[in-house]
């Protein structure tokens, strides 16, 4: 992997971020999608492969996520790592000022965050999604405070789609009265996944935001497991009516064979192509991957390897239609 700067920070960061929102996750049976063993050999992995970014979220297993990090952080250099978290969800049962992004809310969390997490700092603090509850010059406040008592290096603005403008609007009152302003924003963004073409990669563009998108591989869906004719047992596309209608289009299955074709052009996998086509993308800084398994894991890290030609960077573009603008 190669290192890239954070957004336009000094910080530089692997170009494929590991995510880890299946860390300590029950699924609606009771089954624990990643366990403790699993998720810090997935960390290991991660690690070895070179890579230093790692994303995680308060409400990730419910902490979780967050404390098993700080265990395997324990025994390693935690300068050689970028760790980046979020906050927004509710904490607290029957507690209105247990989520959100409230002075009160954001400031309880940050602690808590950072005690799991075993760290003083962390290096990128995203608000999980906008509040319309809490004034944005309240927000952008107590933000650069974070940033003024040394507890977060960079700020991020996590799945603000399609309102590009909430962006503008907390960036326009950072430069207006000298705060920290987003530098990294955090969209759904594939090959299938478009929306954030209407105008939020403009406004990223604009304020010099980098972007780490989410869901790189629209919920496996650019794997390449999924057929038109038949859906694999068990799979989300079989069970989940939602993500048979948003995915399992006509259009997408289009735009998967594409991407086919282009991976037995450059001897890559579908998944891997489908990375590699962010990866190149200027106004990304590193998709975000996860993974059940080492073995899941070490295919999506090969997308590094990759090298796409603009013919094919253009191509797998022009697979889907962005979404117009008129």
């Amino acid at each position: 992997m190669d290192h890239v700067p954070l957004g336009n920070t000094g910080t530089f960061v692997t170009d494929l971020c590991f995510g880890t929102w299946r860390f300590g996750r029950e699924t609606d049976d009771g089954v624990v999608e990643v366990d403790k063993r699993r998720a810090q050999d997935l960390l290991t992995a991660y690690a070895d492969a070179g890579g230093n970014f790692i994303d995680t979220a308060d409400v990730y297993g419910d902490g979780l996520s967050e404390q098993w990090i700080g265990d395997w952080l324990a025994d390693r250099d935690r300068e050689s790592f970028v760790l980046a978290s979020k906050v927004y969800w509710p904490t607290r049962d029957d507690d209105p000022n247990g989520q959100g992004l409230s002075r009160k809310h954001i400031r309880r969390q940050i602690d808590l965050m950072l005690d799991r997490l075993g760290t003083e700092y962390l290096d990128l603090l995203y608000v999980h999604r906008w509040d319309d509850d809490t004034p944005a010059r309240e927000l952008m406040r107590t933000l650069d405070g974070l940033v003024r008592d040394g507890k977060v290096n960079h700020l991020g603005a996590s799945t603000f789609e399609p309102n590009a403008w909430r962006i503008a609007q907390a960036n326009e009152i950072a430069r207006q009265e000298g705060y920290e302003p987003f530098t990294v924003a955090q969209p759904r963004y594939s090959l299938v996944t478009r929306e954030v073409e209407y105008d939020y990669v403009d406004a990223c563009a604009e304020y010099d935001v980098g972007m780490c998108p989410w869901s790189p591989l629209a919920g496996g869906f650019l794997t390449g497991k999924y057929d038109r004719e038949e859906m694999p047992e068990g799979s989300r596309g079989a069970e989940n009516e939602t993500f048979a209608d948003r995915y399992l289009t006509g259009a997408n299955f289009d735009a998967l064979e594409v991407v086919r074709e282009v991976a037995d052009e450059v001897g890559a996998t579908p998944a891997q192509v489908s990375l590699a086509w962010l990866m190149h993308h200027e106004q990304v800084t590193a998709p975000i991957v996860g993974a059940r398994t080492v073995d899941q894991l070490e295919e999506n890290l090969g997308a590094a390897e990759v090298t796409l030609t603009d013919a094919q960077f253009d191509r797998l573009a022009d697979a889907k239609a962005s979404p117009s603008l008129v």
